[in-house]
């Protein structure tokens, strides 16, 4: 019993036991190249961030960081990209690249708005949940901040822009015409910055101009009357004040005037053919002196 058949083939070794198979221990002890946490529960000075956000599969990492970033400022903070970049050292076009990600992934809105004193500011509202309804946050167990919802209620409905008061309409219009009156509403704002105008307010405002300019104005003068003697305070709507002052101070029709008599017609200077002296006549070749002594005289009977 102690020889071995070489005629028989060699049988396949059985499968080593699961307590002993060595892919099991490499499992329990964790693949060793991997991140492990050491977590300390915060209790001051937090922000609750995500997964969507912190492993979004499309986000850039700067983008994610800079939402990180602006979820954790207090509100009124102010996070526009000049404030941005002068805290952290990416430039504003990278930072202004990552806001852009964020705006069109839900977590950042951006809204431009005119306060009552005229100036131009940018609203920025962050959401920590964007699309997340409030049907769901009430259903759920644990509570959930406030999400941020597109305006749906006729309150959150930004209000109507009110119509252009009327402009006077001139008798006669013509394309060169209303280009001029153009050109004389694009060049308010060279006399005072507060008189910038869109491309639909001078549509609206260039016929009314264009009846300044047929009652014998040039467009320098029209210019001046219209961006002169400004009031201080700021003007919240430039394009109805220009369309009241076209229409309060339209000035008259110039007075009517019978056209001028042609000049009567002057014959170019000619040499008589006779007496060789330069003269003006319908005669192309004499001078009147001439041309009366060579009529014919009349003959009596």
């Amino acid at each position: 019993m102690d020889t071995q058949n070489t005629s028989v083939r060699p049988h396949a070794q059985s499968r080593i036991g699961g307590k002993n198979h060595p892919s099991r221990h490499a499992h329990a002890k964790g693949h060793p190249g991997g991140v492990t946490h050491d977590n300390t529960r915060h209790t001051t000075r937090f922000t609750v961030i995500g997964n969507h956000l912190a492993q979004h599969p499309d986000l850039s990492l700067l983008a994610i960081g800079l939402a990180c970033h602006i979820q954790s400022l207090p509100t009124g903070a102010p996070a526009d990209i000049k404030t941005l970049a002068a805290r952290f050292p990416e430039g504003p076009t990278r930072i202004a690249a990552a806001l852009r990600e964020l705006e069109a992934h839900g977590y950042l809105r951006r809204t431009r708005e005119r306060t009552p004193t005229g100036r131009i500011v940018t609203r920025t509202v962050s959401c920590n949940q964007p699309g997340r309804s409030n049907a769901a946050s009430e259903t759920s167990e644990t509570p959930k901040p406030p999400t941020c919802r597109a305006p749906a209620t006729p309150q959150q409905e930004p209000a109507r822009r009110r119509a252009l008061p009327a402009v006077p309409k001139p008798a006669y219009t013509s394309p060169a015409v209303l280009q001029t009156a153009t050109d004389v509403l694009a060049g308010l704002r060279r006399e005072d910055s507060r008189l910038l105008l869109s491309a639909t307010d001078a549509e609206h405002l260039a016929p009314g101009v264009a009846a300044w300019l047929e009652r014998d104005l040039t467009p320098t003068a029209v210019r001046k009357a219209l961006a002169g003697d400004l009031p201080l305070e700021p003007l919240v709507r430039p394009a109805a004040f220009l369309a009241h002052r076209l229409t309060a101070k339209l000035p008259p029709l110039p007075p009517y005037r019978a056209p001028e008599p042609p000049a009567p017609a002057r014959h170019p200077l000619r040499n008589c053919e006779t007496c060789d002296h330069a003269y003006r006549g319908p005669d192309p070749h004499h001078c009147r002196a001439c041309h009366e002594r060579r009529k014919p005289t009349p003959t009596t009977t």
